[in-house]
């Protein structure tokens, strides 16, 4: 191992700050050393613990202090009033939207926590700071600028339990909740916006508008072999520029620098059937749905990017699994920051009135079967909860076996030019304006020729579900010629966003405001969906 001495001059200051920093090789699970005196908790116990939110925030307090191209910002605000640190990492004027997009260069997001018992992320996150305020990486600065938000769901970070995550690899001292403060799922949150987690976090997005976003999580259930698993937006509607990007260059890519450079095997996130399911046996990924947040992401136009650490993996592994993941992506983007720019710009611009978008969809089977990496544990006991717990170990089995890793709709709708929503729904226009979509009010009454909704049936859920009974609605449409009044909101899909407004505002989407229950007031004896549309080519 090498040491120097590097000085870093701060702006502002004539004095500068001498770092004590490590040039070390990675190999398997090994991290990087740590400057004195400037461990994560995590390092600190040995393992055995995770950060709580005051550890996150003096440990990001102290690097950024350290560095001169980081800046600390608040996105918002955790339901019990935690702020929502996110460092911006880059050679900018200041940390303002204007100064980061000033800079002309490709913007990535990293967020960690929003399930805080999946706390690798959390812990990879600081380390990667700290990586990068000794110096390392610096070439990245040259075509990006970072956004790393290393404590999404804070609240539930706090509340530590030794019983939370059952046979997870420790960390043995416990670990926080799924939820938030609310009881919401965060990574079902990202259409209805009900938290003021995801609240604040898309208003961040509306600012900053990452090209990029990474969310961290650890996987649970099959026991695989893989140290990773991941995937890209998965809705059928996403740009097929975007999904082309993701599925043939950078996820390939990753998989590739990463079993080079460590022996360490990443694939597609996916779990065999539950015991018991009558699914056919395969590699099924998760759901289409952009309440998940990544595929999310794919609405809005960009790269979304879900990694799972293996849960069965020690604490160290899944934070070094974790870690190598962000850093090729990031390495990635920065030795391709024009093409993936340029991805997206063509995505903002293309136009989806007309089109046949889908509104639900269900697995699609691979054409030929595909090998997966199974692999196999030991059952150990939690030293202080007595509890099983499981441990990964060496050696891995392939199974040939369908994958179910997209989707295909199983309906689909034309896309309108616009949508034609009464003014008198004020949650319905307030949650548009919260996403960042385009409206407009009509200054005098118009008569239009428009398309509605004519309900046949309804049925809604019994059981809840992330606070809601949700909705579905069958009928047709109908075309007529109305009045439609002044004070009337408009919202086209001739907007970057219009991928999203279709699937927010469609009365069949499967994840849109009616299954939210957004409309439930105003359906109450109504024959009619009250959202109107305004034909393609009208």
């Amino acid at each position: 191992m090498r040491l120097w001495l590097r000085r870093l001059a701060f702006a502002g200051h004539t004095a500068g700050m001498l770092l004590l920093c490590a040039d070390v090789d990675w190999a398997g699970a090994q991290l990087r050393d740590a400057p004195i005196g400037l461990l994560t908790r995590a390092e600190a116990s040995g393992y055995r613990e995770t950060s709580r939110y005051d550890d996150v925030v003096n440990f990001v307090e102290t690097v950024v202090a350290r560095s001169p191209y980081m800046r600390t910002v608040t996105m918002g605000y955790s339901m019990e009033g935690r702020a929502l640190p996110v460092v911006i990492v880059g050679e900018m004027e200041d940390a303002s939207p204007e100064a980061v997009k000033a800079t002309g260069k490709l913007r990535v997001f990293v967020q960690a926590n929003i399930h805080a018992g999946e706390v690798c992320g959390k812990e990879a996150a600081q380390i990667l700071l700290r990586d990068l305020a000794n110096g390392a990486h610096r070439e990245w600065l040259d075509s990006l600028v970072l956004m790393i938000a290393p404590i999404y769901n804070a609240d539930g970070n706090e509340v530590i339990r030794l019983t939370n995550r059952p046979y997870q690899h420790g960390p043995v001292a416990g670990m926080g909740q799924r939820a938030n403060a609310q009881g919401l799922d965060l990574n079902r949150d990202n259409m209805k916006l009900e938290s003021p987690e995801a609240r604040s976090l898309v208003a961040f997005w509306k600012l900053y508008d990452p090209h990029i976003v990474m969310d961290l999580h650890t996987t649970n259930g099959t026991r695989h072999a893989y140290h990773i698993t991941y995937a890209p937006p998965l809705h059928p509607d996403t740009d097929p520029g975007i999904v082309e990007l993701a599925r043939n260059e950078v996820l390939p890519a990753i998989t590739r620098l990463v079993r080079e450079k460590y022996g360490w095997d990443y694939y597609y996130y996916g779990n065999l059937p539950w015991r018991g399911s009558e699914a056919e046996p395969g590699w099924y990924t998760f759901s289409h749905q952009p309440r998940y947040l990544t595929n999310y992401v794919g609405m809005r136009n960009r790269l979304g990017l879900l990694s799972e650490a293996y849960s069965y993996a020690t604490f160290d592994e899944r934070i070094a699994a974790t870690l190598h993941f962000v850093e090729e992506v990031a390495d990635y983007a920065y030795r391709n920051a024009s093409t993936i720019a340029e991805v997206m710009r063509e995505a903002d611009l293309a136009r989806v009135a007309g089109l046949q978008l889908a509104l639900g969809a269900t697995f699609e089977r691979s054409e030929e079967p595909v090998e997966i990496l199974m692999g196999s544990v030991v059952e150990e006991r939690n030293p202080y909860s007595g509890r099983p717990m499981l441990r990964r170990v060496g050696g891995s089995r392939p199974e040939s076996l369908p994958e179910f890793g997209t989707f295909q709709p199983t309906e689909t709708e034309t896309v309108p030019a616009a949508y034609v929503i009464p003014g008198d729904l004020p949650q319905v226009i307030g949650v548009l304006d919260d996403h960042g979509i385009e409206i407009e009010r009509l200054e005098a009454d118009k008569v239009m020729m428009v398309e509605r909704f004519v309900i046949d049936s309804t049925t809604v859920q019994e059981r809840e579900y992330q606070g809601h009974q949700q909705r579905e609605l069958f009928g047709s449409y109908e075309t007529v010629e109305l009045t439609i009044p002044t004070g009337t909101v408009l919202v086209t899909t001739g907007q970057p966003l219009g991928r999203l407004v279709f699937l927010l505002l469609e009365p069949r989407s499967d994840d849109g405001l009616a299954n939210w229950n957004f409309f439930d007031e105003a359906l109450e004896g109504s024959d009619y969906y009250p959202v109107m549309r305004v034909p393609a080519g009208y």
